[in-house]
């Protein structure tokens, strides 16, 4: 967990100015109803899912005729309040483990790095403290400490699961309209629409802040991940009191998870450059997604082998599965550094940190590039000199291998790498055309140079 040393934290003013404008304003995902849709329908989609992995051993819960749909509805209705009503042990464990989160990010050690120039701070540079990877040790290691010395078992999670999905709900919606109201009250909005119900949803707010804690940077990295990863090794302790032993594919589950928190954490220094902090504004859609969607969508598979398991299947599936994880997180994981840490060694914010696990081929010295009339430089090295979009590949391959180690039982351990890809399509659809006209002709000879969107010679 050393955090290394940060020679020059202070970037070159003569680094390309990000002029994204925040004039700039379009409808997205439909407008305002496809904005109120969402904020119906996503909480709908996620207490639905609920009832079928947790309730009803992975299978869909289907009315028996379109004359039964209001009375299914209802009994749906019913069997939600009954087992994932919100509760004071859910609030307990969900904001509890959310203001500890809170309370590490201000008093954990870390370097503080600098982002882009904004346009909207007249192209003044954020401080972040980025101290998420002792945070995320620190969770861990008291975490383990509360489950065996029976303070808190962690069972308790997945007992709760119902309650404290709920309760992660509502906190979205409650932290997303006080943002909204603090912005409107402050006069500082950034790309409204005019329409209350778009720019809740959307967001009206670039850059929330409670003191040196950046919200955004916060709760994309500090909650969802290490709740997940929790979640998963909640069930894995369940099972152990069920039978004794953990079986292969809640191992697999463990692992994985860990594998994509502790690099979400130990990587957060390359995330202040990312388009979600330094253009996307935070909104319901950002925290609601982040708060509650990604902990409690995207652990079907575990529950799902807690609730069927153990699913015995052979150990060459098991080899494959844990081949196409490994293989996959090696080239997300590399991938992600390889792109993020050119863009900081040219914002002069490059840091050494010797958290673990150390990959190689997670920088390139003397990296190629493409140098705009913009001022920015393209990458076209590493593995971004034969796809443009290697972590995304990456990515889904891993999201593949979360899938396959339920087996073909049961479509909801598939639900992330379905919604994965929906997401991809519109972001990687968005990013083009803001490149393209961001970029021009630099924008044509990048394309013409690196032709591949994820995998070479194939698309």
């Amino acid at each position: 967990m050393s955090e290394g040393q940060v020679t020059n934290p202070r970037p070159r003013d003569d680094v390309a100015f990000e002029d994204v404008t925040d004039s700039s304003f379009v409808y997205e995902f439909g407008g305002p109803i496809g904005a109120a849709a969402m904020m119906l329908g996503f909480p709908l989609l996620m207490a639905y899912q609920f009832l079928c992995v947790y309730d009803n051993g992975g299978h869909f819960l289907l009315p028996d005729s379109f004359s039964d749909i209001a009375a299914w509805a209802g009994r749906m209705g019913q069997r939600y309040w009954e087992i994932a009503a919100p509760s004071w042990t859910g609030a307990r464990i969900y904001l509890g483990f959310t203001f500890f989160m809170v309370g590490l990010a201000f008093v954990c050690p870390g370097p503080v790095m600098y982002g882009y120039k904004l346009p909207s701070l007249g192209g003044q540079r954020l401080a972040y403290k980025c101290n998420a990877l002792w945070s995320w040790w620190v969770a861990v290691i008291t975490a383990l400490a509360l489950h065996f010395t029976g303070l808190f078992r962690l069972t308790q999670i997945i007992d709760n699961l119902g309650p404290i999905m709920s309760v992660a709900m509502l906190w979205s919606f409650f932290l997303a309209g006080a943002v909204y109201a603090v912005t409107v009250a402050r006069n500082a909005k950034h790309r409204a629409s005019g329409n209350v119900i778009y720019d809740y949803c959307m967001g009206v707010c670039l850059n929330p802040r409670i003191g040196t804690l950046d919200m955004k940077l916060f709760t994309e990295l500090r909650v969802p991940w290490p709740m997940l990863f929790f979640i998963s090794l909640s069930c894995a302790f369940k099972q152990y009191e069920e039978l004794g032993h953990v079986a292969p594919e809640l191992v697999f589950m463990v692992l994985a998870h860990w594998l994509y928190a502790n690099a979400c954490n130990k990587g957060e220094e390359c995330v202040i450059t990312s388009w979600d902090i330094f253009y996307e504004l935070e909104s319901w859609y950002l925290l609601f997604w982040n708060l509650a969607g990604v902990p409690f969508s995207y652990c079907y598979t575990s529950i799902y082998v807690l609730k069927n398991g153990p699913m015995g299947f052979s150990v060459l599936w098991n080899i494959l599965c844990f081949t196409l994880l490994i293989v996959g997180y090696f080239f997300w994981d590399t991938g992600n550094s390889q792109r993020n840490r050119f863009r900081m060694y040219w914002n002069n914010t490059l840091i050494k940190r010797n958290a673990f696990p150390q990959l190689p081929m997670s920088f390139i010295d003397d990296a190629k590039y493409l140098q705009t009339q913009h001022g920015n430089k393209m990458l076209i090295d590493g593995w971004y000199a034969y796809v443009r979009k290697p972590h995304y590949t990456a990515d889904l391959v891993m999201s593949l291998s979360w899938g396959l180690i339920a087996g073909f039982g049961s479509f909801f351990p598939y639900f992330y790498l379905t919604f994965f890809l929906i997401v991809l399509v519109h972001r990687v659809g968005r990013d083009d055309a803001r490149c393209a006209r961001k970029y021009g002709s630099d924008w044509d000879l990048y394309m013409a140079t690196v032709p591949w969107k994820f995998v070479p010679y194939v698309y």
